[in-house]
């Protein structure tokens, strides 16, 4: 019986023992990876500048400025200029093979490590979503960076980084991407990329795609998904740099919008709508879009043009008096 035991002790230590040497290999792996690369001075996920060591029947061979040829890059005869010839310099993007080695193309992707970009989902499966950079083989994104399930077909706002492996990827995660030194204040208009909706909050955006911005739920009367792009104004500029935000314009600029929106409303509904200044306010948001205040402007602008007329129920287009000629045709 002791002995049994004691055999079992030592294969535990021999797995552990095991294990160890595996992992303390791996490790000087990708220290080494790392070391290399930065000898190598070759930046996978970005665009750089190599020269052209050697042509071969298959392709050229690019210099990783090391001295010893077996770093060299592969940059694949159909990526190959005409002309080219040892001692060329070339733009190539690096990026990893199916086989995980480093290769050149002189193809420019649409988004570079580090930066975000909007682009396409071409395709759901399993493992992630694949999506289109401009590259023949499509960027990875992985279930565990989509913040929400993309959908085939659709575009979203994307940063790309490197994974343990050292392949570009995409994240739905932008906030740690974002940056808070933008130029704009108070009062301007700006591109915004909604990324991450949150119901009872608000609605977190990608300014210009790359500052970081938020629209608080009162300062939104819109339905807004991931992957919408809109205009919007800038109302605070916070200690942080983090930039608040809101889907309408000036009051007196909104006020001439919303005045031909409803103008617009009342048409489509045959000339009245069973809203007026005395409607709860969520009905007035959710039928129109409006705060009650914006409801009130837009009304009040349209009955000083005399273009509508309340109802005890609602408010409705004011229908223009006949002409003397009218009245003589229908006499």
């Amino acid at each position: 019986m002791t002995i049994k035991i004691l055999k079992k002790h030592l294969m535990r230590r021999e797995k552990r023992t095991a294990h160890f040497i595996f992992q303390l290999h791996w490790n000087i792996f990708r220290v080494f990876r790392v070391f290399r690369g930065v000898i190598l001075m070759i930046e996978t996920g970005k665009i750089q500048t190599l020269t052209i060591a050697k042509l071969v029947t298959f392709g050229a061979y690019l210099d990783a400025g090391t001295g010893n040829p077996s770093d060299n890059v592969l940059l694949p005869k159909n990526q190959l200029p005409p002309d080219a010839k040892p001692g060329d310099t070339l733009d190539v993007f690096i990026y990893r093979d199916s086989e995980e080695r480093p290769i050149a193309t002189c193809q420019k992707p649409r988004v570079q490590v580090g930066e975000l970009a909007y682009l396409k989902v071409v395709e759901n499966t399993k493992v992630g979503a694949f999506l289109d950079w401009g590259l023949e083989k499509d960027l990875f994104l992985p279930f565990k960076e989509q913040k929400f399930r993309v959908q085939a077909g659709a575009s979203y706002l994307f940063a790309v980084y490197l994974d343990k492996a050292d392949r570009p990827c995409a994240t739905t995660a932008l906030e740690p991407h974002l940056r808070t030194d933008s130029p704009y204040k108070k009062g301007d208009i700006v591109h915004g990329t909604v990324y991450m909706p949150r119901k009872g909050v608000g609605i977190f955006v990608a300014v210009e795609d790359l500052y970081a911005g938020f629209v608080p739920e009162q300062e939104n009367f819109f339905p807004l998904s991931a992957g919408d792009q809109l205009q919007l104004r800038v109302i605070n500029v916070r200690e942080d740099g983090k930039l608040t935000l809101s889907t309408r314009q000036l009051a007196h600029k909104q006020m001439r919008d919303d005045a031909a929106m409803l103008l617009g409303v009342l048409e489509e509904n045959d000339g009245d709508i069973p809203l007026n200044d005395r409607s709860d306010p969520e009905a007035i948001k959710r039928h129109l879009h409006l705060s009650k205040k914006a409801f009130k402007r837009a009304v009040g602008q349209l009955l000083k043009a005399g273009a509508i007329e309340q109802t005890e129920w609602g408010i409705r287009l004011k229908t223009p008096q006949s002409s003397p000629h009218h009245s003589q045709n229908d006499s």
